[in-house]
């Protein structure tokens, strides 16, 4: 058994009488808030110039609401100053003005920034649930200037996402008493029922005042107690003939670019590679409720680059975000309980479908593409590896789900991969049931069926065999299962969430991110939440949880517990402290024995964690993390003592110059000595001259120095990395944009003596968009 350290004791003592204390102090409010206001809005067969001025005499004809009421931090209180809200719609858009009240309008917070950037200044917005349903809400928000964000809220996932992107219209005009904003959204961007007469939809205005809190204003009440926040929207009620046309969008892109590279260790001549092609993509709503995506010849290389991390110490892959638009867009369609749908696995396609749809009860993903390459993460119960074959692969992905009733609904994923002398063909059933408001349940079963190559398991055996090895060294086909249990119950004042899931051995997902097999965990968890209004503070909450992990034999693998204690307050303000205790095996003593009990030893770990994040003024952001402990030595087999420092710092100067850059700092030391010491700077400037074009550096920098004297193998001592990218975008909507940019690369180690470049780039793409 792991032993709760006196700390830990004296700390949940601690919070338990504070939350005795708290209920006997403060009076708890007495009505229960369940959303029952309805709108309607009129139908006027007119159109507005979208300048932020609401000066056309159709606004004092539109339907009207007031944003009133404080929904978060605080519960339910009123807003210091309103904000009223106009709407109408005539057949084809919806039109929404604001006029937004403010008392102090020098503090308003409005910055020049890209789309989608907006987050941290003042902002108002729309969101929509076309189909009523409580599963999914379209997200309009604007700061002051007009700026946009668009996404999706996807109640099933729990998950918000602007990856999804649509043409619409906005202005905003700060003024001497607050702001104005005016929208203008094409009812043909959003999936509904376009069945004749009046239709129903979900609707919640909102309101981001960022101050000494961040107050989220609604027209609508908020129930703690209901964890469900798409089931709490208001309903408007109108758009009797609204349809829905078959749109489509034809891209058309050209990229040209010039790559160079060399060898450094001995040095080569450069050798130059040059780029120009076309490419197209096509956007087509086949019906109102089914929208195909297709692109050819696509260019998916990265506008941004990754964030640098550390891999040192880390025996599982490191997982990077997508950020290609023909993946990200519409890809909550394909989320589960497991993260099947991994499209970084899929490098570099010459073409890609998607059918995407969503009518009445059902929605169905499916999309296909080719590569190149086939890459796909071999999993294991220590560690994972990337496996990289040179044939190409097809790729396949199919989610499909059916709402039984508004409580339940079940889902089927299918994903396949194919290449020569490979295969990973994966089937599953998911399950999600809500029998109450607090309470929300998660089932899913996943079968797979994979070959490897022959040669592949010798890929992993070079001077030592990895896990890798045994997990590849199959002679045939094989079948694995998977199952996930989730539970969670979120009140007002607590929480509690239970789960378990049984990954076994023989159980690939190469489409998804899946990089723990042979693998079976329990964990159970909860925590306690204190609110408090009109004060410096507005909420504590203490969380911990215990979980355990065996193998397929039952050998234990780890089992940890922790517990955290967080306060949230003025300025942004966020702080925590925590203490996880851990006991887990190190690597295999015998790397050709799969077992674990006699051939892995057990090491006992602690860390103690320390988080500040704050926003002293509406320029500056600051974040700090540090972690302590005993950790793992992985490459050496013992336990060593870590020391983690994460620090981020954002300004902005004016209205137009945005500065971001994060420091991360690892040590580990072990019998009294350095083991090694990493360091990585991210960092970016980003000029943006309006809401169309900006100008943005960025500076990616890693150094890693090991102390070979207390290694078992041989390593190298020194590595630095430099990466640099400038980049020019120029952007009229989502799907028309240029950007020209430079990319350069940069090594040093123990035989290249110096900071020396070996790749660079430099690169132009442009697309057009036609509509109709």
């Amino acid at each position: 058994m792991l032993k709760i350290k006196t700390s830990l004791l004296v700390l949940s003592t601690l919070c338990i009488f504070l939350h005795a204390s708290t209920l006997a102090a403060q009076p708890r409010p007495s009505a229960q808030y369940l959303n029952q206001d309805k709108l309607i809005i009129p139908n006027i067969q007119t159109t507005v110039e979208i300048d932020g001025v609401l000066d056309e005499p159709v606004w004092q004809k539109a339907g009207k609401t007031v944003l009133d009421n404080v929904m978060k931090p605080f519960n339910n209180i009123p807003a210091p100053d309103l904000a009223d809200v106009y709407y109408f719609e005539n057949d084809d858009t919806l039109f929404v003005g604001f006029v937004v009240a403010d008392k102090h309008p020098e503090k308003i917070r409005a910055s020049y920034v890209d789309r989608d950037q907006i987050w941290g200044d003042d902002l108002v917005g729309i969101k929509l649930d076309t189909f009523n349903d409580a599963k999914l809400a379209y997200q309009f928000f604007i700061n002051p200037l007009g700026i946009q964000s668009d996404g999706i809220q996807n109640e099933m996932t729990g998950n918000e996402s602007d990856s999804w992107n649509t043409i619409w219209e906005s202005k905003g005009q700060i003024t001497a008493s607050g702001y104005t904003v005016e929208v203008a959204i094409p009812l043909s961007t959003m999936n509904f029922d376009d069945s004749d007469g009046e239709k129903q939809w979900g609707v919640e205005f909102v309101r981001f005042l960022p101050r000494e809190n961040v107050l989220r204003i609604s027209h609508l009440a908020y129930d703690r107690n209901n964890s469900c926040d798409l089931c709490q929207m208001g309903q408007i009620t109108g758009f009797a003939n609204a349809q829905q046309g078959n749109n489509l969008d034809i891209v058309p892109t050209l990229v040209v670019a010039r790559g160079e590279s060399r060898d450094l260790a001995p040095t080569t001549d450069w050798v130059t590679q040059n780029q120009s092609e076309l490419g197209l993509d096509v956007k087509w709503g086949i019906t109102p409720d089914i929208s195909l995506q297709a692109t050819f010849n696509p260019d998916f290389s990265q506008v941004e680059s990754d964030v640098a991390q550390v891999s040192v110490n880390n025996t599982f892959a490191l997982f990077f975000s997508e950020k290609r638009p023909f993946f990200v867009e519409n890809s909550d369609y394909f989320t589960s309980n497991y993260n099947l749908v991994y499209t970084r696995n899929i490098n570099a396609p010459d073409y890609g479908l998607k059918l995407t749809g969503r009518s009445d009860k059902h929605a169905l993903g499916v999309f296909f593409a080719n590569d190149d390459s086939t890459n796909f993460l071999v999993p294991g119960n220590l560690g994972s590896s990337i496996a990289s074959l040179e044939s190409k692969s097809n790729n396949l992905a199919l989610r499909y789900r059916y709402d039984v009733t508004d409580d339940i609904s079940v889902g089927w994923i299918s994903t396949i991969r194919e290449a020569d002398d490979y295969h990973n063909y994966v089937a599953g059933v998911d399950v999600k049931y809500t029998p109450t408001a607090k309470d929300n349940l998660r089932i899913q079963w996943v079968h797979s069926d994979t070959e490897y190559p022959e040669f592949l398991a010798a890929d992993f055996c070079d001077d030592t065999c990895t896990e890798a090895y045994l997990r590849t060294d199959r002679d045939e086909a094989f079948t694995g299962q998977a199952l996930r249990i989730n539970y969670s119950h979120n009140a007002e004042d607590y929480f509690m969430r239970a789960s378990h899931y049984r990954n076994g051995a023989d159980f690939r997902g190469d489409l998804g991110f899946v990089s723990r097999v042979d693998r079976n965990s329990s964990v159970i968890g909860g925590g306690l939440y204190w609110w408090n209004q009109n004060s410096w503070w507005d909420r504590i909450r203490l969380t911990g949880d215990w979980d355990i992990h065996h193998n397929d034999d039952g050998e234990l693998l780890e089992k940890e517990i922790e517990a955290y204690l967080s306060i949230r307050a003025k300025y942004e303000t966020f702080v925590e402290i925590g203490r996880t205790n851990r006991v887990r095996v190190g690597l295999r003593q015998d790397p050709l024995d799969i077992g674990i009990d006699g051939n892995a030893q057990q090491f006992s770990e602690y860390q103690n964690r320390f988080v500040i994040e704050t926003k002293p003024t509406p320029k500056l952001g600051l974040f700090q993390m540090f972690r302590q402990g005993d950790q793992i030595d992985f490459t050496n087999n013992r336990v060593g003592q870590r020391l983690v420092s994460e620090s981020t710092i954002s300004y902005k100067i004016g209205a137009h110059l945005n500065l971001r850059a994060g420091y991360e700092y690892r040590k580990l030391e072990a019998d009294a000595a350095d083991v090694f010491t990493a360091k990585i700077i991210n960092a970016r400037a980003t000029y943006q001259f309006d809401s169309r074009q900006f100008l943005r550096l960025i500076m990616s920098w890693a150094e890693v120095e090991r102390n070979p004297e207390n290694y078992i193998d041989t390593v190298t001592a020194y590595r630095k990395d430099l990466g640099l990218q400038l980049l020019y975008s120029y952007k009229v909507n989502p799907l028309t944009k240029f950007f020209i940019g430079y990319s350069d690369a940069a090594y040093q180690d123990d035989e290249v003596l110096r900071l020396r470049k070996n790749e660079r780039s430099l690169f132009m793409k442009f697309s057009y968009a036609w509509s109709q």
